[in-house]
Formats: structure tokens, C-alpha cells, sequence
């Protein structure tokens, strides 16, 4: 089937179908293993006779196999299709859409920034004035990053604050985005004397000798729109990278940090335009309500799903990354993969909904490579469609060897307890003022 893509048999092939023929050539495949477009071959016996025996364990359940989904693919060649290019309920696998459009937007090394000023001097200790935060729409400040900056609040020397504290843009903690709770939240999280049991919990996760910040404001929590030109930079706090943010988010399929982003980069749509682009398939295979999947409306097709994988990874080969480095590795991550059964480290990405349970990713084999897949169930008992959906993958794992060598395209580029990635490190912030460096020496 390669001569097709000396002709112009296979570009043809593609517009018709909806895939976009401007990606890159089948070559490429063989540096990277990405599935850049599916050649019309015919499907993978053992592959397809494996699908059916699976798709026929869930008839017998009194399942409508009309709701039910499965894309295999290995390189460019299609191994089983059901229901492949049809948009189906797909839970969390949204969450690969955002993920993809965040790439596409900011790129992996992307960090949100959050900016600390002072409407007034710093003298012995004291801010005479308000405490400014200009929120940069970080969706993963939690406790553990308030309690640093606390800290490198108090070594440049403010302690106290008798002004209020006051809350531009979009600024989130503990993944709340009222600006007024946000806000009474990093107040807590500035002072220790505050501290209730969640905060004091968190406290203890950062490493043995980390200070308790005290940081007192005497004012109250005001959200603000602007007017504050006037205020002092201190400093400039940086969130993780955006890599290390979706890894966390996908670990756990945090849902209020789906749609932080998905509201950064302009609602779902644009989520839902970014990555059809992206994955070159058609706009009608990504239909999204919202970017994390809470909701029935959220269809996306099971090919889509694998296209979007392959594009995730295209973006990331630049910075000699992979999707390992964005997803849970079976028999490394925890999260949403306890109890499961996956084959070993596999890079996938679950979805749950009350009656949906889906699963996407890729598993290397010893025979085929990378084998990309979805896997969508609509219906009830979900523990069955789990562990339906774990037997399918070990079988086909099975039929193809396991591969003796994780191969590098699915090997994560950083430890799991990679210690640039943790949370609450005080130097992603960064001091600006040179007055309150001046202050410190005299407090």
C-alpha cells in the first residue's frame, strides 16, 4: 500500500474521509513511532477476531453495540475498527483534547505566572499598604505553593501587612476561582497561625525543615479590576511547567483543572477547534460541552481520540519529550489507575461517567511497536467494562509479545519523584523589588 503515497490516491483517500493529507510522510513513523495517517489496509486478523470475541462479551450483557467504540492502530496501519469515526460519550478522554490544545497554545516548558505587589513601602517588617495578587490563570496553586510564597515573602522581609489583601485577574487556589474565596484561601495559606487541618497536612508533605510562613494581614479580601498601576512589584512567582501541570492533571483526571484551562485557551469550542487541528480529523469527530468531560454531551470518536495521542506526541518530540511525560504509566502512576489491570507502561488516559467507562492510549508490543487505541463502553456495571476493557488489552498483548525494552518513544524524560516538579519550591519566585531586599537588613 505504499505506492499510495507516491500518487495522489491516497491524498484523495484522505479528503474524503475527513484526515488531513498535510502531515507529515509515513518515513517519519519509523524515527518516532506516531501514526501520522492509516493506510488502507486491511485490519489485523487476530486484532479484529480478538475485538469481535470482546465485542461479543458485551452483546451478551444485553449491551448495544451500536454504543460502544474500538480504534487499534499500529504506525500507520489499522488493526480493528468498530464504531471507529463514530462520536461517542467519552468522559474523561476530553481531557486529551484539552491537553492537546493547551500544547498547541502555550507549549510544554509554559509556565503561568502570578505577580506579587505592594501599594505601599515596606519598613521594618511591615507592608504600609495593600497586598496586590495578579492572578495569570494558574490552575494548579495549591496550599503547598501558598506556603512558599509565604515564605519568600517573609525572607525579603514582610511579616505583616496593614493594608488589605486585594485580587486581580485570574487567580485560582485549591482550584477555586471565586476571587473572593481565593483569596480568604492564600490568606490562610500566608500565615501558619491560620492554618487549619488541610493547610498544617499539606505543610507536612514539603520537605523536613521547611518554615512555617507568617505573613499577618489586617485588612480584608477584596477583588479588584485594576486601578492599581501604582502598586510595587515584590515578586514573580512561576507555576510548574505546563508538562508537569498535565501530567498531574491526568494522573488524577483533576476536573477543575480541565476547565481552568479550557477557559483560558476560550471555552470548549476553541478547545474542540485547537485539537481537530491539531490530530487532523474532522471538527465533527470532537464535540465538546466543557474540557474536562463532565457530561454526556462530550463525544468525541475513538479514531479522534488515537489521532489526538499521536498529535501530543508530534508536539512534544521537539523537546525530547513523549506522551509518558503527559499521562499515567501503568505499573509506575497511581491515580485513576488503581486496580486496573493494564498492560505495564502502557501511557493511557481512563474516563468515567455514571453509565460510560473509556480508555485511550498507547501499550508497546514486542511484534507492532506502539499500538495506539480507544476503547469507549456506554451502559451500566462499570467495574465489568473495566475490567472487559483490561482483558481486551492484555490479549492483544498477548498475540504480539510483550516488548522486551520499554522503546524510547513511551519512556518518560524525568523520574517519577522528579524533584524539579514538586510542589511548594520557593525558587520558581523570583524577588523583584531591591527595596525590600533593602528593608530585610533592617527588620
Amino acid at each position: 500500500m505504499l505506492e499510495l503515497f507516491s500518487s495522489g490516491i491516497l491524498a484523495l483517500w484522505l479528503d474524503a474521509t475527513g484526515v488531513s493529507s498535510s502531515l507529515p510522510s509515513v518515513n517519519q513513523y519509523a524515527l518516532d513511532g506516531t501514526p501520522w495517517i492509516v493506510l488502507l489496509s486491511k485490519p489485523d486478523p487476530k486484532a479484529q477476531t480478538t475485538t469481535q470475541q470482546y465485542l461479543q462479551g458485551l452483546a451478551t450483557r444485553g449491551l448495544e453495540l451500536q454504543q460502544q467504540g474500538v480504534w487499534i492502530q499500529a504506525g500507520p496501519n489499522l488493526l480493528s475498527n468498530h464504531q471507529g469515526t463514530t462520536p461517542l460519550p467519552a468522559a474523561s478522554l476530553t481531557k486529551v483534547a484539552t491537553s492537546l490544545a493547551s500544547l498547541k497554545t502555550w507549549g510544554p516548558d509554559h509556565r503561568f505566572e502570578t505577580l506579587v505587589s505592594a501599594t505601599g513601602p515596606v519598613e521594618n517588617g511591615t507592608l504600609r499598604g495593600d497586598l496586590v495578587i495578579q492572578g495569570g490563570a494558574d490552575p494548579f496553586f495549591v496550599w503547598e505553593e501558598a506556603i512558599a510564597l509565604g515564605n519568600s515573602l517573609n525572607q525579603m522581609g514582610v511579616r505583616q501587612v496593614t493594608g488589605d489583601l486585594i485580587i486581580l485577574g485570574n487567580f485560582y487556589m485549591n482550584y477555586e476561582e471565586n476571587p473572593l474565596k481565593a483569596g480568604e484561601l492564600l490568606r490562610e495559606g500566608l500565615d501558619a497561625r491560620r492554618w487549619q487541618s488541610e493547610a498544617a497536612f499539606q505543610h507536612g508533605t514539603l520537605p523536613p525543615g521547611t518554615p512555617k510562613p507568617q505573613v499577618a494581614i489586617a485588612g480584608q479580601v477584596r477583588a479588584a479590576q485594576g486601578g492599581l498601576d501604582q502598586a510595587q512589584p515584590l515578586l514573580r512567582h512561576q507555576s510548574l511547567t505546563l508538562a508537569q501541570i498535565l501530567k498531574q492533571l491526568n494522573i488524577y483526571s483533576n476536573n477543575p483543572m480541565a476547565e481552568m484551562l479550557a477557559q483560558n485557551l476560550g471555552g470548549a469550542a476553541q478547545v474542540a477547534q485547537k485539537a481537530a487541528e491539531g490530530a487532523g480529523v474532522p471538527r465533527e469527530e470532537i464535540v465538546l460541552k466543557n474540557g474536562s468531560g463532565l457530561g454526556e454531551e462530550n463525544k468525541i470518536s475513538p479514531r479522534a481520540v488515537c489521532a489526538m495521542f499521536a498529535a501530543i506526541q508530534r508536539e512534544l518530540q521537539p523537546q525530547g519529550m513523549n506522551v509518558a511525560d503527559l499521562f499515567p504509566i501503568s505499573g509506575r502512576d497511581v491515580g485513576t489507575l488503581i486496580d486496573r489491570k493494564i498492560p505495564t507502561a502502557a501511557a493511557v488516559k481512563t474516563g468515567t461517567l455514571w453509565n460510560v467507562s473509556t480508555l485511550a492510549g498507547a501499550i508497546p508490543t514486542r511484534d507492532r511497536g506502539l499500538v495506539w487505541f480507544a476503547i469507549f463502553n456506554r451502559g451500566e456495571d462499570l467495574d465489568q467494562f473495566r475490567k472487559q476493557q483490561d482483558q481486551l488489552l492484555q490479549a492483544l498483548v498477548q498475540q504480539w509479545g510483550s516488548a522486551n525494552t520499554l522503546p524510547l518513544p513511551l519512556q518518560p524524560t524525568s523520574p517519577k519523584d522528579d524533584p524539579n516538579a514538586r510542589l511548594g519550591d520557593s525558587r520558581r519566585n523570583q524577588p523583584l523589588s531591591s527595596n525590600v531586599a533593602k528593608a530585610q537588613t533592617s527588620s
